[in-house]
């Protein structure tokens, strides 16, 4: 598994508790506001600061006892097929685990969900539940958005099923997201209360890199 990243100590990224933060490298995405481009795109993966699986087990080791969880995101982790083992390693430390997904690989969700390799689920809506929309914010055309869509469905059920906290969250772009489009996703959602919005925030991002100019969403 590749790991591109490692915050060492974190307050804001799993609710209520003091957690690591683990990057992992590569994404099916390519939304333009993601301020991760060196784990996006494989032509900056150099630029990323990469750590082995060792390094990071033996870091989390060294702080049993003061720090209370790991959160895996990326990238899209569950692109990795040894995701599992490597939560297993982690789990067996006795941290809780977090878990930041796009939603496109439910079948990797439902396996660590069964597993019980799982504590907390964060999944991204980037737009409405269609292929033209979603497309806008993903960077993928439509026909490749379209065959993802059950996919990303598929995964909303799991988690709202799943009897795990979680939370879905949306970030809203300038002149891509009306306050319709806000309802609609919330509705999409069956009215999940553990729906969170932001607002987008200027920085590096992917789109800088794949569009000329600096600006996506103005």
């Amino acid at each position: 598994m590749r790991i591109g990243g490692l915050v060492k100590q974190s307050l804001l990224d799993y609710p209520n508790h003091i957690a690591a933060v683990v990057f992992t490298t590569g994404c099916n995405f390519r939304c333009g506001y993601c301020h991760n481009p060196a784990l996006v795109l494989p032509q900056l993966y150099s630029q990323s600061d990469s750590v082995s699986v060792q390094e990071v087990l033996s870091f989390l080791s060294s702080r049993v006892g003061w720090l209370d969880a790991v959160v895996i995101t990326g990238g899209e982790p569950t692109l990795h097929p040894h995701l599992p083992e490597f939560i297993a390693s982690v789990k067996a430390l006795g941290f809780r685990v977090k878990l930041d997904t796009n939603g496109t690989n439910p079948l990797m969700l439902q396996h660590l969900v069964d597993l019980g390799l799982v504590d907390f689920i964060a999944m991204d809506i980037k737009h409405v539940l269609t292929a033209e929309q979603y497309s806008r914010v993903i960077g993928l055309t439509v026909e490749r958005t379209s065959a993802m869509l059950e996919s990303i469905t598929a995964s909303i059920d799991i988690i709202g099923s799943s009897g795990l906290p979680h939370e879905f969250r949306t970030v809203i772009l300038p002149n891509v997201h009306t306050p319709c489009d806000k309802a609609l996703m919330a509705l999409q959602l069956k009215g999940s209360s553990e729906y969170r919005v932001t607002s987008f925030r200027e920085g590096e991002t992917v789109g800088d890199y794949m569009l000329e100019g600096s600006t996506l969403y103005a």
